[in-house]
């Protein structure tokens, strides 16, 4: 953990936050394999790298209301703590939400094939969430329960962790370290690794556009409900689950409804047009890819 990773000595100290910098990261990754998947997939890079900037925005402003939402009166507790998100304190669901929105106000007003940037899309989706994950750790937040392994992690004093395990009674006041806990912020930004190779491999193998992300919407979701086990900084939200469980199951019934639709889509793809060709119309673009005229 170490969230500020250095200060510059200007103006009294300019403190660089290590989960800011992880954001840029994700922010700088994500973008540059989005543009060079689209334009591998004979997309417009320039409208990509254009909406990259609307999606992070909207991804962004979502995962910061999310969490003040669900923390507000737990360490949210003016309107000023909303705008510091250079600490960290941002959920990532929420990040998905408004980056869904934003992706989708932005093709409102610059009309495109919707499935096959989505696709596109998808593998940027997990490179910004290893960056991000990274940045948990560097923040101290995310973080898991005890661990009696050798896995263990010791967070300091004064960390979110620490904090909270004082507030809880687990560990003195004085204590210098927290106990060793789960590194879920590590185990988070490894899956998110193993996602991205999953999502690469399949690219070229998909038989119709939008199925490369239909395979993030249910690796995803089953993934995060699994290490939501070993978190321990969200209490029960409904049946027993967190509030992130209960995103993840919702998400996975969403993931079957768009693959049953998906299923029942031509077998097609964007990448595979001949040049000259152009899709019947915009909506037929958006939506469903079906037979181009020449």
């Amino acid at each position: 953990m170490r969230q500020i990773l250095f200060t510059i000595p200007v103006f009294g100290g300019v403190k660089i936050f290590g989960y800011g910098v992880m954001l840029v990261l994700a922010f700088a990754s994500s973008t540059w394999l989005a543009v060079y998947r689209a334009r591998r997939e004979k997309l417009d890079g320039d409208l990509v790298m254009d909406m990259a900037f609307w999606i992070f925005a909207g991804g962004l402003s979502g995962a910061r209301l999310f969490y003040c939402i669900q923390y507000w009166g737990r360490g949210i507790d003016n309107v000023l703590d909303v705008f510091q998100f250079w600490k960290g304190g941002i959920v990532y669901y929420g990040g998905i939400f408004g980056g869904a929105l934003a992706f989708f106000v932005y093709r409102r007003f610059n009309p495109f094939p919707v499935r096959p940037y989505l696709d596109a899309l998808a593998p940027s989706i997990a490179v910004g969430t290893l960056f991000g994950r990274l940045g948990c750790f560097l923040n101290g937040c995310c973080f898991g329960d005890v661990c009696h392994t050798a896995l263990g992690v010791r967070f300091p004093r004064e960390s979110p962790p620490w904090e909270s395990e004082v507030r809880l009674g687990l560990i003195p006041p004085d204590a210098l370290r927290s106990l060793p806990l789960h590194p879920t912020q590590l185990y988070s930004a490894l899956d998110a690794f193993v996602l991205l190779i999953l999502l690469s491999a399949f690219y070229p193998f998909r038989r119709r556009d939008g199925e490369v992300m239909g395979v993030l919407m249910i690796a995803y979701p089953i993934t995060r409900f699994l290490i939501e086990y070993v978190r321990n900084d969200e209490g029960i939200f409904f049946a027993g689950l967190t509030i992130s469980q209960t995103i993840s199951v919702g998400l996975l019934a969403a993931a079957a409804a768009y693959w049953y639709w998906l299923s029942r889509c031509p077998k097609s793809r964007y990448a595979d047009l001949p040049a000259s060709q152009e899709p019947v119309s915009e909506l037929v673009a958006a939506v469903t890819w079906s037979a181009p005229v020449r």
